[in-house]
């Protein structure tokens, strides 16, 4: 993973930012190879999505525009070992960006395509650090009845413990499990927590149920209230800090921290408490080729089949234009965890505090060395 490649095009995005200029082309790019899924899960409604998917090939002309910029790829669903094809789209995807990050959320449950597909994926990207983030929302049977489908938590186990088996001879593989916390199970999160660690998973994250209109969960109630989330990450965040990590583990250990105490602030103020890059670095492509800004808003910004798969053509027009000034106006906000994430890199207070943060707790002092303020004036 050359991350040296990553700086650059931080620099041109700040740049373009600042200056209110035309945006380069995102590097961090989200895309959702299908919206089926064998999960009916309390918190999304994505399969009611009816579309015509993308074949590999046409992947492979959207990351040839996309070229070298595409540095970070997350390739969502759906559930997207569901496509007896995602070998070939990742290989087109690697082929045409050789992307230094790519994430792969799973459910888990199409365990036999994973058995199959995970080892030529592992082979074709070793030039990347590859992710696999299992959904894991409660226990046992509780876990099941939050996804609504028998036997989800056994089938999940069994491509775990088969990805975990794969790691000695990919090192650039790391098995990650992911929690949905929401109101369905919020008031076990501790125990969920504690139960989930017994896995070993070599990375744990949680993520806030949202109101997407992605997912087609506008209105359904699905996200817990404040006081209480804010308990559940302070309980999650006291964890993280028992764990001592080394090396780069210890810098995404001080990310993770940065972007929890983000999220409730950004709940609590209900507003962009630090700059979004939105529609600029950030993008999320559907499975019929629709680019959308982000998948919250999931505005269609236009169709890359419509264009000839010219991506840029779509990131320049007018459309794309208003949605970025949409959003750096401050008309909108959210803890989406992808998007965050890149707005995190792309604002210096929060590096900087992560930098310091880490060199003082490798010291063995207080993980809160450095205060959690964000100047106000920066989210304007």
């Amino acid at each position: 993973m050359d991350i040296l490649r990553l700086i650059p095009l931080i620099g041109r995005q700040k740049l373009q930012f600042v200056l209110n200029h035309a945006a380069p082309l995102p590097f961090n790019i989200t895309l959702s190879v299908t919206f089926r899924c064998p999960s009916r899960c309390l918190t999304c409604n994505v399969t009611s999505r009816k579309v015509r998917e993308l074949t590999p090939e046409e992947y492979r002309k959207i990351f040839h525009g996309l070229g070298k910029n595409a540095y970070w790829v997350t390739i969502s669903g759906g559930e997207p070992f569901l496509r007896p094809d995602l070998p070939e789209i990742i290989d087109a995807i690697v082929e045409e960006s050789s992307p230094g990050i790519i994430n792969i959320p799973t459910s888990g449950t199409t365990h036999a395509h994973i058995f199959k597909f995970l080892p030529q994926i592992l082979a074709k990207t070793k030039g990347s650090q590859l992710t696999l983030n299992f959904s894991l929302d409660e226990i046992g049977e509780r876990h099941d009845q939050i996804r609504r489908t028998p036997k989800n938590w056994e089938k999940t186990l069994e491509s775990l413990r088969f990805a975990h088996s794969l790691r000695s001879d990919y090192p650039h593989l790391t098995v990650g499990i992911h929690t949905v916390i929401s109101i369905y199970n919020i008031e076990r999160l501790p125990v969920i927590y504690e139960e989930l660690q017994k896995l070993a998973p070599d990375s744990y994250i949680t993520e806030i149920a949202e109101e997407r209109e992605e997912l087609r969960t506008l209105g359904t109630g699905i996200t817990p209230g404040l006081d209480q989330y804010s308990e559940a990450l302070n309980f999650i965040m006291g964890r993280i800090r028992a764990r001592r990590h080394r090396g780069f583990a210890s810098v995404i250990q001080q990310l993770r921290l940065e972007y929890y105490e983000l999220v409730k602030r950004t709940l609590k103020e209900k507003r962009q408490v630090i700059p979004c890059y939105a529609g600029r670095a950030s993008c999320h492509i559907a499975a019929d080729g629709v680019v959308w800004g982000c998948c919250v808003r999931a505005e269609p910004l236009g169709s890359l089949r419509d264009v000839g798969f010219d991506f840029e053509e779509i990131w320049e027009n007018e459309t794309t234009r208003k949605f970025r000034r949409s959003v750096k106006n401050g008309e909108c906000y959210c803890p989406l965890a992808n998007a965050s994430y890149t707005n995190m890199i792309m604002d210096s207070f929060t590096m900087a505090r992560i930098g310091r943060n880490r060199i003082f707790s490798g010291r063995g002092d207080s993980q809160d060395v450095v205060p959690n303020i964000y100047p106000k004036e920066i989210a304007q």
